[in-house]
């Protein structure tokens, strides 16, 4: 009979590769510790991203796996989660109250990211995060039509107090500005309004705040990305040659600045007909996985051409709490859980706020 020992239950787990970071259990770190009593043994996982949606299928695909195994009658298995906050670029340092930072980015308009980031924000929230979105896009703010929320914020002080929206923390600069009121900003203006949002607004112990940077990679990004501390950002492009073109531009952009790339989204990957669900590839097949294979960055998820998302949009309940069990909202949870899986493979941020001590003769 084999004798159980806390590596022969490391060994097994070490065999369990966890769908969304392609990476083991054990090499993730998700194990803290193991009970053993003769052949029955427990486990105590903790998972680095949020699972809510998937924590009780998972655990017992882990128990199961574990009692396939002859020397073991029987596993207990408890399982969490926790998001740390992650490495960010270059010497800046995480925001307080705000754990990671993901930008959203394309090299073009019009390939829905402000739509993926919505849905993104409210998938990661779906999974029990606390999630809070920026609208970085100055110009052209939509978050406040998107979610349906609207008004000028409160302030306490001097700080300004973010709007509330299906469970997430909102702040655009929409809520300060008539709808049809265009901005007639100059860059640097452009760039101090947008970290003015970020710093001076009261967000709340957030495991993520999603921005939505506007599209494009000329100087006004550059800085952005150069002042706002991301511990990851993500790129939407659909799939034909001319959007994954400029798509490439934003990857290069985050490159040089040292901003980790988690992957890229294919969005419009395919259209589905309203009224026979027929599917149709009228943008080309294939752009998000050859422009991800060439950069060695994963391929995050696919999502559809489909007139319900904007039409949600357009009333202000995006897809993922409009139709919580449709494949379309699948398809963002999948890919939310892909994208703060792949967050959670990169260094975490060790800096500690550490008081200054001063020693003075007397």
């Amino acid at each position: 009979m084999t004798t159980l020992s806390e590596q022969y239950v490391k060994d097994l787990l070490a065999k369990i590769v966890d769908p969304y970071s392609g990476t083991d259990l054990v090499s993730l770190g998700w194990l803290r510790g193991v009970g053993i009593d003769g052949q029955r043994i427990s486990v105590d996982l903790r998972a680095g991203f949020p699972i809510d949606g998937i924590r009780d299928s998972l655990a017992s695909r882990i128990k199961e796996t574990l009692e396939a195994d002859d020397a073991i009658e029987s596993a207990a298995v408890s399982l969490d989660w926790k998001v740390m906050s992650h490495e960010v670029q270059g010497e800046l340092k995480p925001l307080e109250q705000i754990k990671n930072i993901i930008a959203v980015a394309s090299g073009k308009g019009g390939v829905g990211k402000s739509a993926t980031s919505v849905n993104l924000a409210l998938a990661l929230r779906a999974d029990g995060a606390r999630v809070g979105v920026l609208d970085a896009d100055i110009y052209g703010p939509s978050m406040p039509r998107m979610l349906g929320v609207s008004g000028n914020p409160q302030t306490v002080g001097n700080r300004i107090v973010p709007q509330r929206a299906h469970g997430l923390q909102v702040m655009s600069i929409g809520f300060m500005v008539e709808e049809d009121t265009p901005m007639i900003w100059r860059g640097p203006m452009v760039t101090s309004a947008l970290q003015q949002l970020l710093t001076e607004t009261n967000w709340e112990g957030l495991d993520y705040l999603v921005v939505d940077l506007p599209p494009g990679t000329g100087d006004i990004q550059l800085t952005l990305a150069q002042k706002v501390p991301v511990s990851g950002s993500v790129i939407v492009t659909t799939p034909q040659d001319i959007a994954t073109l400029d798509a490439r531009k934003a990857v290069q952009m985050f490159r040089k600045v040292d901003m980790a790339v988690l992957g890229i989204v294919e969005n419009m990957s395919t259209h589905i007909c309203s009224k026979c669900g027929h599917e149709e590839p009228i943008f080309g097949t294939g752009g998000g996985s050859r422009m991800a294979e060439e950069y060695g960055v994963p391929l995050l998820g696919q999502l559809p051409l489909d007139i319900r998302i904007r039409a949600d949009l357009d009333q202000g309940m995006p897809t993922v709490t409009a139709d919580p069990d449709s494949e379309i909202t699948a398809s963002y949870r999948e890919l939310a859980r892909t994208t703060a899986a792949r967050l959670s493979l990169t260094p975490r941020n060790l800096a500690l706020n550490l008081p200054q001590i001063n020693i003075l003769n007397s």
